[in-house]
């Protein structure tokens, strides 16, 4: 199975299908008639890839010189000391993670069949794995948020945590995270319930630790919503964890809990640890409190898009509060951002994680592949950028963890709530 002439075979099929994707997005987009005598040299030894000849690239591209990505590839099949592991697809599969690297975004990647399918189940709510949220911090990896209950937090885990090490004996992994991909890391990371994974953390100030977390069931409701009495008011707290695959039901049914009580007198909308999901949703629930107008600004390489309110503004007439820490990031950060700047809403808690960028999901790549390309920055109602800055809170609050009994932003933000009425 593993013979010479069975690896060219499906060496040849392989790099005919990279060329015919690389193939298609330049003709598609530039619509002009490959030259490259390096690729002519190329097809030539290959006849079959001859249909792909006449995809377009522009102009200059016609230069590169496509025969050295054969010939790493030759070297590598001739001279491997362990041809075994001359695994095909995972080179084509590495090749194109290493296209979208060399971009410098850790937020454009490529993802192969199993980490598209971690991506879908990270949205759709149900994984396994240790309850960690990622994204990177002055580009290394790190918390964004550890998500309530799971093996992460229960551990003590924070939002803002650098990662510097991932070790998982039972799989022989023991990886530095320096320049590691999110799709990498998610993938050492998740693992069967019951395993173990041991993270090198470091907190700001403090000794780099190392945390075992036994991975679990990850089943993460986006919603939330319990009603505080104080002093004879009543008060809604929303919390919101996620815009994900399941969020607009529970959402929509936690507004009509709302509604359906007539004694409440005003809502904390609790976006800590909100990662993020899908921009839509950030528009839609922040269309529940703004009345008209715009909610978020796409800026894209060519291209620039107001995105106003969506729907009917349910909620608008309730005196509002929003939490936020850091890991507040993303399609949350748009959502608090918005309440900000066009209703004047109250932000309780400490600066959010600051990812100020848009990416599209495509999926229905060959084998079940997916690509995250971004797309844009979004910029906040008054033309604020974010990235890698989050946004202030208008009122300072952290919750004190040796106080177990009261959580002390949640106490701010009622009184707060309270001076507003």
């Amino acid at each position: 199975m593993h013979s010479r002439t069975y690896f060219r075979f499906v060496t040849n099929i392989v790099v005919g299908v990279l060329l015919l994707l690389v193939g298609f997005v330049f003709g598609s987009r530039y619509g002009m008639k490959l030259q490259s005598d390096s690729v002519k040299t190329f097809i030539s030894r290959y006849p079959q890839l001859n249909r792909v000849y006449n995809y377009a690239v522009p102009e200059e591209y016609r230069k590169i010189d496509f025969a050295q990505f054969w010939d790493v590839w030759s070297r590598l099949e001739s001279s491997y000391v362990d041809p075994e592991k001359l695994d095909a697809q995972k080179m084509v599969y590495g090749a194109i993670e290493g296209m979208t690297s060399a971009l410098g975004d850790p937020y454009t990647v490529y993802l192969p069949p199993e980490d598209q399918q971690a991506s879908v189940e990270d949205l759709q709510g149900s994984f396994d794995g240790v309850g960690i949220q990622l994204g990177f911090k002055d580009s290394t990896l790190a918390v964004m948020s550890p998500l309530k209950g799971t093996p992460a937090d229960k551990a003590g885990v924070v939002a803002g945590e650098y990662i510097l090490k991932i070790k998982d004996e039972a799989k022989n992994i023991e990886q530095d995270t320096a320049d590691i991909s999110l799709p990498e890391a998610v993938r050492l990371i998740r693992g069967k319930k019951g395993t173990s994974v041991t993270l090198t953390l470091l907190r700001a100030g403090e000794r780099p630790r190392d945390v075992v977390l036994q991975r679990d069931t990850i089943l993460v409701p986006s919603v939330e919503i319990t009603f505080i009495e104080r002093d004879g008011k009543k008060f809604a707290h929303l919390i919101l964890s996620k815009f994900g695959d399941r969020t607009d039901l529970e959402w929509d049914q936690a507004v009509q809990k709302i509604l359906a009580e007539p004694s409440v007198s005003g809502i904390i909308l609790d976006l800590q640890n909100n990662s993020g999901g899908y921009l839509q949703g950030a528009i839609d629930y922040s269309s529940d409190f703004i009345s008209d107008g715009i909610v978020v600004i796409q800026q894209g390489r060519d291209s620039r898009q107001e995105y106003t309110v969506s729907r009917r503004a349910r909620l608008s007439n309730y005196p509002l509060v929003v939490l936020i820490n850091g890991g507040t990031a993303s399609a949350a950060e748009i959502m608090s951002g918005a309440l900000r700047d066009r209703k004047g809403t109250t932000l309780v808690g400490e600066k959010s994680f600051g990812k100020g960028t848009v990416q599209e999901a495509i999926d229905g790549l060959p084998a079940g592949a997916g690509l995250h390309v971004t797309i844009a920055k979004w910029l906040l109602p008054q033309g604020d950028w974010i990235h890698e800055k989050g946004i202030e809170p208008t009122v300072s609050a952290t919750d004190d963890s040796a106080t177990t009994e009261v959580n002390e932003v949640l106490e701010k933000a009622i009184e707060e709530i309270v001076k507003s009425l």
